[in-house]
């Protein structure tokens, strides 16, 4: 490590996960399987969305973008996590570690944004259903997800610009398995305050408006659910809300854990832990949830599946 106050440290030192070879190798193997599972079942979602023309809809247009956004998400996280865990902690270049960085934010802040156009998207469907083809338009949808992507690679620029300006002088070890921005601003020598306060200003419309709106749609979808007469109504409606409710509660929970209330010492490995769930096991989980509870992906990919046979 660079000890020196007076060396600028050119790299870090990635401390990773710290344990036996045996558990190292067993890790990098269930890492290695979730994150090919992961790719392929992305993948396959973005394929079956684009493809199948009874998937051409707002609400699986939607899952789509979320599925490009976990594959940039896992892949910038674990091809670098596997080799940490061979090597038992892995040096990282300055400028890979910003690079590094920046994709987490971009594929983060674009989670966030995603998952609340898609509590709006059931809000319109539940609350409105006649007027859902008129407001759901695909022009609606396209413009609303360039806007969103233009926004997150801005927004996720402001701390990949922020952090360069700061002296690094030392120790130079992050104890993290990646490039995250709470170990970066506490290994920085010089002040970090205006990066404080741009994160501060940043976190009300990237990780606090979000969920206010997801919560206040479900308010309003639950209500409208409640007032169906009939019980299989009541659950048809709720059954199309149930994946992407899962999906949210699991993405909220770990960040607000991780981020709202950060830990240090002994509690280092619970953050890193808590980390691992949506950096890896949720791009994993994601396209599950999706394709286990909705018939019209199971559909498609039965259909496509017969095609291929039948070929």
């Amino acid at each position: 490590f660079h000890q020196s106050n007076l060396t600028a440290v050119t790299e870090f030192f990635l401390v990773g996960f710290q344990g036996s070879k045996f558990l190292r190798i067993f890790l990098f193997c269930l890492f290695l399987i979730i994150y090919c599972g992961t790719i392929c079942g992305n993948l396959l979602i973005i394929v079956l969305v684009s493809t199948s023309r009874n998937l051409h809809t707002p609400m699986y247009f939607f899952i789509s973008q979320l599925s490009i956004s976990d594959i940039l998400l896992t892949t910038d996280i674990v091809p670098n996590l596997l080799n940490i865990l061979l090597s038992n902690g892995g040096t990282i270049g300055f400028i890979s570690c910003m690079t590094q960085l920046y994709f987490f934010c971009v594929a983060e802040s674009s989670e966030c944004f995603l998952l609340t156009v898609m509590s709006y998207d059931r809000y319109v469907a539940i609350c409105n259903p006649l007027r859902y083809s008129s407001i759901m338009t695909s022009a609606f949808c396209m413009k609303f997800i360039t806007i969103c992507w233009l926004v997150v690679l801005t927004i996720s620029l402001t701390d990949s610009v922020t952090i360069p300006m700061f002296t690094f002088c030392g120790p130079n070890a992050i104890h993290h398995f990646y490039c995250d921005l709470v170990p970066l601003i506490e290994l920085a020598c010089s002040d970090t305050l205006i990066l404080q306060i741009e994160v501060f200003i940043l976190v009300v419309p990237l990780v606090i408006t979000p969920p206010i709106i997801i919560i206040l749609s479900y308010m309003k979808i639950i209500v409208s659910i409640l007032r169906i007469p009939s019980t299989t109504g009541r659950q048809k409606a709720f059954s199309t809300c149930s994946s992407h409710l899962t999906v949210v509660s699991i993405f909220y929970w770990t960040i607000f854990s991780v981020y709202m209330f950060p830990t240090k010492g002994e509690t280092l490995i619970i953050s890193k832990i808590l980390s691992l769930i949506y950096t890896v096991f949720t791009p994993f989980i994601n396209p599950i949830i999706y394709s286990l509870r909705n018939q019209d992906i199971k559909k498609a990919a039965q259909e496509k599946f017969h095609k291929r046979v039948t070929l």
